[in-house]
């Protein structure tokens, strides 16, 4: 499961990263990155119809909602329930399937949140959760794989500029072992080396994809605990990404998961 992360890299370094061209979009850092929100995410769009069908894919940042909503939904809604896909279906559930032969994308994070249930008990009686962000061990950019879809809105005129919505959601994985401690699913990353590969929209055949996913290796993360504060949507800003002091620490929850390098 990933339902929060943190992204507050400028569009003009995720361009240098991901190597695109053209127009950027410009969001806003976002430290409680949440379903719904618009998000950065990299992707590479085939050239039109009429333009030359021998041009090469043309790789662009832009900005989608979270929550990927599929060509064929009747209500936009849905998206709401469709953050993740498990990386185990991908080729078989409908929802999925055409995105993850056609429309494939990576959405560039600093990190992500996840929240580990301790014994402890809050004044409901309900178990304390304590969340953890969980990054890169070496400070770089986590490149999250992810799928995307347009719909198209029924209700909106041809000429409306507004009739189509893109949405993305990000592909999840069995968490490696310094990570699994805290929740069992991560999302799924991928090395510079492959980002080629997983946007090339020319690649469609399945076991050819999905050997391009692979969980990361033991030691590429590190996981240290955050304030609860992050647990509120409406907090947002680069304190939330602060190491909680280890004196605060909710008994019972794991400690800091270092990387190995």
């Amino acid at each position: 499961m990933c339902g929060r992360y943190a992204s507050s890299r400028k569009p003009e370094d995720l361009a240098e990263e991901f190597e695109v061209r053209g127009e950027l979009p410009h969001l806003e850092p976002d430290f409680n990155v949440a379903p719904t929100k618009q998000v950065y995410a990299v992707v590479e769009r085939p050239p039109a119809k009429d333009e030359e069908p021998e041009r090469e894919p043309e790789r662009q940042l832009r900005a989608l909602t979270w929550g990927l909503v599929p060509f064929w939904a009747k209500d936009p809604k849905i998206g709401s329930r469709m953050i993740n896909a498990r990386v185990e279906t991908l080729a078989e559930k409908p929802a999925y399937r055409q995105a993850f032969a056609k429309r494939r994308t990576l959405l560039p994070a600093d990190g992500y949140f996840e929240w580990y249930e301790t014994e402890q008990r809050t004044k409901a009686g309900k178990p304390r959760k304590q969340p953890y962000f969980i990054r890169p061990a070496d400070g770089g950019l986590l490149a999250m794989a992810g799928l995307y879809e347009i719909w198209r809105d029924p209700d909106r005129a041809d000429d409306d500029p507004e009739r189509f919505l893109w949405t993305c959601t990000v592909i999840t994985t069995s968490a490696e072992d310094s990570v699994g401690r805290i929740h069992d699913r991560m999302p799924m990353m991928l090395p510079r080396e492959r980002y080629a590969d997983w946007l090339d929209p020319r690649r469609t055949e399945t076991d050819d994809l999905l050997g391009l996913l692979e969980p990361a290796a033991p030691g590429r993360l590190e996981a240290y605990p955050v304030s609860t504060l992050v647990s509120n949507v409406r907090n947002n800003g680069p304190e939330l990404l602060e190491p909680l002091p280890l004196e605060e620490l909710a008994d019972e929850a794991p400690a800091p998961v270092e990387g190995r390098g």
